[in-house]
């Protein structure tokens, strides 16, 4: 029997987090009066002091609808590589025992983690080297984790980017111009590709499919010379041009990975010095990541937590709860961690957005 759960919350924020906690706490409280302890901070809770907290019914409520994570979300805390000051040196070291000590300490019977890839590999780690008693939950709004048809989070930033399409395409119409929109994914292409149908995109370039930016510039020229005086254009910030590379804002270092960004501003440049239409890029950033989320989010993080504390009463560690279709399953953390998810170029959606006229470059 499980009495006493961890529960944490690791790299970037998604709509969703929140009610997930509320759901393990919950589910724990309610169908087997276990006891939760929020960790904060991501794995740093497990190695610093003072960084946990109790939960209860009564300290979850109303947090369904409410955006971010109330535990906090460390982005760089991988304690298998952490960045240490000894002597004034700076230096690389694995403290990754230390949150075994801090598991131990806690008197935790099992830890529930939930993150996206780099939390959950850390999690698998965990488990093959310390043994650690941990069940995945896959939260990220790229929806580029394996073992779930879908993750928590996309729903909701899958709805900005097509509002913000919708908001575009009025006023790419008025005034006859091209619109770029750059979206977030990383090395996949699911917002951009889903937003871009749903927005009625007329090019969609994705990480999956390098890009000839003529083909792009081809296609504003039919629309012009239908007397379609205005194009919209959908950009994944890990899109790259055929024989070319990655746009990074920001380089990374041993512990630190680059930062996608720009692709959409060299796009729009090239669209506008061959097609001579005047063009607008947005990059809407983080506002994908943030605020309430939808419904459908709300919905399956919901199931996750549930699902999560059930898995872990039945002793199922090392595993990761997720959806097919519309059950519940779970999976090995290594099997989900092992093969990133991705856009397939020849599969049945980017055949259908084809067909729609959208070219991918």
């Amino acid at each position: 029997m499980i009495q006493r759960l961890g529960i944490l919350t690791g790299g970037g924020d998604a709509p969703g987090l929140n009610a997930v906690i509320r759901a393990v706490v919950k589910t724990a409280c309610h169908d087997f009066t276990c006891d939760l302890l929020g960790i904060e901070d991501g794995y740093d809770g497990l190695v610093m002091d003072g960084k946990t907290r109790p939960l209860t019914p009564e300290t979850v409520r109303g947090l369904v609808g409410r955006g971010g994570t109330v535990l906090g979300a460390a982005n760089r805390g991988n304690p298998f590589a952490q960045r240490v000051v000894r002597g004034g040196q700076e230096m690389i070291e694995d403290i990754s025992a230390q949150v075994v000590t801090g598991f131990e300490r806690l008197g935790l019977d099992g830890l529930i983690v939930v993150g996206g890839d780099g939390t959950l590999r850390i999690a698998t780690e965990l488990g093959q080297r310390f043994g650690l008693p941990i069940v995945g939950v896959p939260k990220t709004i790229d929806n580029d984790l394996d073992g779930t048809d879908f993750t928590f989070g996309f729903d909701t930033a899958l709805g900005v980017a097509t509002e913000a399409f919708d908001r575009l395409h009025t006023t790419a119409e008025s005034h006859h111009r091209v619109m770029v929109l750059e979206l977030m994914g990383r090395d996949a292409g699911f917002i951009a590709l889903q937003a871009g149908v749903a927005g009625d995109a007329d090019a969609i370039l994705i990480p999956e499919i390098a890009f000839d930016i003529d083909v792009v510039c081809n296609k504003i020229r039919q629309r012009v010379a239908a007397q379609r005086l205005f194009s919209l254009v959908a950009v994944a910030e890990g899109a790259r041009p055929a024989g070319g590379a990655q746009i990074f804002r920001e380089s990374g270092d041993a512990l630190t990975a680059a930062r996608l960004g720009g692709i959409g501003f060299q796009v729009g440049q090239a669209i506008e010095a061959r097609t001579g239409r005047e063009t607008r890029v947005t990059v809407l950033g983080h506002l994908q990541r943030g605020g309430t989320p939808s419904p459908r989010d709300r919905w399956l993080a919901t199931r996750f937590g549930a699902a999560a504390v059930r898995l872990a009463a039945s002793g199922g560690w090392g595993r990761m709860v997720g959806i097919r279709g519309m059950a519940i399953v779970d999976t090995r953390l290594e099997e989900a961690t092992a093969t990133p998810k991705r856009v397939d170029p020849d599969g049945e959606a980017v055949r259908m957005a084809r067909g729609l006229g959208i070219v991918f470059g």
